[in-house]
This record gives C-alpha cells, sequence and structure tokens, in this order.
C-alpha cells in the first residue's frame, strides 16, 4: 500500500523513476484532489500569460501534467498544443481531455527526441520545481524551440534560488530577448498553511 501523495512527496522526489512512481500513483486524483484541495492557481496564470503573448504553434507544453495548462488557454481552440511528461499515466489524463494533438514522453533532464526549431512557443508550469528539473532543461528547450518563439515558464522561487537560473539565464544572454520574470503566488487563499505563501517566477522571454 503506497501513502498517499502529495505536495511534500513531490519536493522529495530526487530521481526521474521517482518522478514516475509518484504519478502513476497521483495522475487519475490530481485534479480532482490536490488541484482543487491546494487552490493551485499557477496554472491558469501561466496560461493568461501566455495568451498575452500572441503565441504562434505549435506550443510545446512541458510537464504537460494533467492539462490544466491548456484547460485554461484562452486560444486553444485556435493552436495546436503538444503534451510532455515523463509520467505516461499523466499524460494520458491530458490527452484524454482532448486538448493536445501529441503526447510526447520525455525525461527533461536527457537530449529530447525532437526536430530543432519545431515549436513558436513553450509553456511550463509546476514542473521547475523542487525534486524535478533544474536549469539544463533550458538548453533542450531553446533547441527545439523556432527563432522568435515564446517561452513562459513558472520556475518555483526557491528552486529558482537554488538551482541556479540566475546564472543559467545570464549565460543564455546571446540566446534570447526581452527576459522579464513576474513573481506570483502558485496557489490561492484556500492552500494550507504551509504552502499558502509559496511563489513561482515566471520568465518570460523569446528566442533569437
Amino acid at each position: 500500500m503506497h501513502d498517499k501523495p502529495d505536495l511534500d512527496k513531490a519536493y522529495a522526489l530526487e530521481t526521474p523513476e521517482d518522478n514516475q512512481a509518484l504519478y502513476a500513483d497521483w495522475a487519475t486524483t490530481y485534479d480532482a484532489g490536490f488541484a482543487i484541495e491546494m487552490d493551485y492557481q499557477l496554472p491558469q496564470i501561466v496560461a493568461e500569460i501566455l495568451s498575452e503573448q500572441t503565441p504562434q504553434g505549435p506550443i510545446l507544453d512541458v510537464g504537460v501534467g494533467t492539462g490544466l495548462v491548456a484547460q485554461a488557454f484562452p486560444l486553444k481552440s485556435r493552436i495546436e498544443m503538444h503534451a510532455l511528461d515523463i509520467s505516461p499515466e499523466l499524460l494520458a489524463v491530458a490527452m484524454n481531455k482532448g486538448l493536445y494533438t501529441r503526447a510526447i514522453q520525455a525525461d527533461l533532464t536527457l537530449p529530447l527526441t525532437l526536430e530543432v526549431e519545431t515549436y513558436g512557443a513553450v509553456v511550463s508550469s509546476g514542473t521547475f520545481t523542487h525534486g524535478h528539473v533544474g536549469p539544463v532543461a533550458l538548453d533542450e528547450l531553446l533547441r527545439v524551440a523556432k527563432s522568435g518563439a515564446v517561452f513562459v515558464l513558472a520556475i518555483n522561487a526557491e528552486h529558482f534560488e537554488a538551482r541556479g537560473f540566475t546564472e543559467k539565464f545570464a549565460s543564455l544572454e546571446t540566446d534570447i530577448d526581452a527576459l522579464e520574470f513576474r513573481e506570483v503566488a502558485i496557489y490561492g487563499a484556500g492552500a494550507d498553511i504551509a504552502h499558502r505563501n509559496d511563489t513561482a517566477q515566471i520568465a518570460i522571454f523569446r528566442k533569437r
């Protein structure tokens, strides 16, 4: 019998295998359980910021989870979106919502088996966080993005500092344009007190 998956277990993940095991158990209850109980508002914020940037498709939703960004994205009926996640169970839930045209199971800590300059936008909510993906993944995401592609990436604020995202973005100065950060609350007032004040840095930029 597995313990019930929760945010603290997600933050404690150490390997891709740990990630797959946790989300295999969590996928079918994530939306009705965690997302509602924690008043999880980050996907909605990310989707709104992405729409502001007038993205061109196709859009790569990185660490798609259960597809909460696509659900909240105002332009979803007009732009092709692809779902990428390490968890086949999460991908299945996302794809069953009918919002994505392609499912890609991939580990973001490894090279992606995707063609160079494929995507007009890259978005992520909840993947760059404790126990998950560090800044090294940005290189591959830039490789598969077209010139001029918009990026909207939510990065847990504590993870941002601990994993060296400041230095990584500085090293990408010649590869990206119009970099800005917006700090936002990850959860709403309904979240439990231990995480109610958690924030994310949303990195917004374009590939040169």
